[in-house]
């Protein structure tokens, strides 16, 4: 079976490993572990009997709780199949512009999109000086006629970029693309949505996914935020239906379920911090500091050929990063998971690194 680009993949980790695919303990998915709530599989099950139905094609309900989750008026907003189908209408939107400046390492779903539309790219390298990943783009390079991709926090750094170092961007570009899927899970006081200011910039869109802060991605279920007029314009590209009644439901319950968000935003530092600690004592490797609900680990030793002994030997599943070209064989990628699964994980590492 050949080797996923992505996280997630148990049937490719199970034939490895030689187990059945729930036995493997997955940190390659960047999933929260405390999900899906408990008020989303509710509404799942609420609308079994409205299955002999079509949706609604409007999706009038759903961008009803997003517009109150936002604050903002619903035409802005437009659920999709996941952030990945909305991904793709936008990938021809930015084909049809000079260039698009992707900031790189890029999550491998970027690349397929503007190559579907034979989009021109133009890569734009993070910086990692002392431990610390930088953005900073040419200011001398003509921009009016491309348009700028990039996610924050950013996949798979964990950098979070400040909403005022992004803004400026928004007077430079043609078109900006910020997807923010991990953006949930920075709390409120603390994270950088550029969601706030969408109606100052109709070049501005922000891309939103609510299958890893709530455990969904078997849903598929995303949104875009973006001028009503250019919303409309995607809603002619696509199929009918593209969100079922089921991950209809399940999001709008989610959304109103301020307690599953709160415990969220309350175990994920802590649980973060002590991932982070007990990879920094491992001798070889080197784990950066993120904002995201994941870890990016340099290693100094091969880590495909770790990913693989970490499953034959423990049936725990890493991302690997050799589909970022940047990162290469030298790091990987591990979500944070409750207490116990971590510490279950830094065990395997260190008899991996014969500690």
């Amino acid at each position: 079976m050949r080797q996923p680009a992505h996280g997630g993949n148990l049937a490719w980790a199970a034939a490895l490993a030689g187990c059945p695919p729930n036995a493997i303990l997955d940190f390659s998915a960047s999933i929260s572990p405390l999900g899906p709530p408990n008020s989303a599989i509710a509404a799942i099950k609420s609308q079994i009997g409205n299955l002999k139905h079509y949706p609604d094609s409007n999706y009038s309900e759903l961008r009803l709780a997003l517009s109150h989750f936002h604050q903002l008026p619903s035409e802005w907003i437009l659920p999709g199949n996941g952030s990945a189908e909305l991904l793709t209408l936008i990938g021809r939107e930015l084909a049809q512009l000079a260039a698009t400046i992707l900031i790189t390492p890029a999550f491998g779903d970027y690349y397929r999109t503007l190559a579907a539309y034979n989009a021109k790219v133009l890569e734009c390298p993070l910086s990692l000086v002392s431990g610390h990943w930088s953005l900073f783009l040419d200011k001398g390079q003509r921009t009016k006629d491309k348009g700028l991709l990039l996610n924050n926090p950013h996949n798979p750094t964990g950098k979070l970029f400040s909403r005022e170092s992004i803004l400026p961007y928004l007077e430079q570009f043609a078109l900006v693309v910020v997807d923010e899927a991990f953006m949930d899970f920075v709390p409120p006081n603390e994270e950088e949505s550029l969601i706030p200011v969408v109606q100052e910039y109709p070049n501005l869109v922000v891309l939103r996914s609510l299958t890893k802060f709530y455990s969904l991605p078997g849903l598929r279920l995303g949104y875009a935020i973006a001028h009503p007029d250019c919303l409309a314009k995607w809603q002619l590209w696509r199929d009918p239906w593209p969100v079922n009644t089921l991950a209809a439901a399940a999001a709008i319950a989610a959304l109103q379920d301020t307690e599953f968000q709160q415990q969220t935003w309350a175990w994920l530092p802590p649980a973060r911090n002590q991932l982070f600690q007990g990879l920094a004592e491992i001798p070889g490797l080197q784990p950066q500091a993120s904002a995201a609900n994941f870890l990016l680990v340099e290693s100094q030793e091969s880590t495909s050929h770790l990913q693989q002994q970490l499953l034959k030997c423990h049936q725990i599943l890493i991302r690997d990063c050799l589909s970022f070209k940047e990162l290469g064989d030298r790091f990987f990628r591990v979500a944070v998971r409750q207490e116990s699964d971590n510490q279950r994980l830094l065990t395997a590492l260190k008899e991996s690194y014969k500690l």
